[in-house]
């Protein structure tokens, strides 16, 4: 069995919207990360993991996004050793002011151009390579 995760790489007016993961999340505390979270048995529905990815980031971040387009899916283990398949979507912001509204998954919000992301060393390497591969979608459009 395994946990599926949806994250978005939310882009607006040249940057990356990122998050501080709560140090109370049981993977990755502390870290800074794409807003996102588990895809949860809801009924029987279509569009599922758009549906749980809009979910997700109007309870962490309070903003709506819209217009999802694939960037890629990779497969990890938790801290706790749990398998995650983990989907990424670029999305465009819609409407909202991000917060940290959930402050025990969200700590701090930022917004970050591809460079500064790139530039820092403390970043995950994964984040990195989802943001680079998020901008090649972005030039696509």
């Amino acid at each position: 069995m395994f946990i599926v995760n949806v994250e978005g790489a939310i882009y607006k007016n040249d940057k990356w919207l990122l998050v501080r993961r709560s140090e109370k999340e049981e993977h990755a505390g502390g870290l800074l990360s794409l807003v996102g979270g588990k895809v949860e048995k809801d009924g029987i529905t279509s569009n599922i993991l758009e549906e749980t990815l809009k979910r997700e980031v109007a309870e962490e971040v309070g903003i709506e996004v819209s217009n999802f387009r694939y960037v890629n899916s990779s497969l990890f283990e938790t801290d706790t050793g749990l398998t995650v398949v983990d989907i990424v979507f670029l999305c465009e912001h819609q409407s909202g002011e991000p917060y940290a509204k959930c402050l025990d998954e969200v700590s701090e919000v930022f917004w970050m151009s591809t460079q500064e992301i790139l530039d820092n060393a403390v970043l995950p390497v994964y984040l990195k390579g989802n943001i680079k591969l998020a901008a090649k979608v972005l030039q696509g459009d």
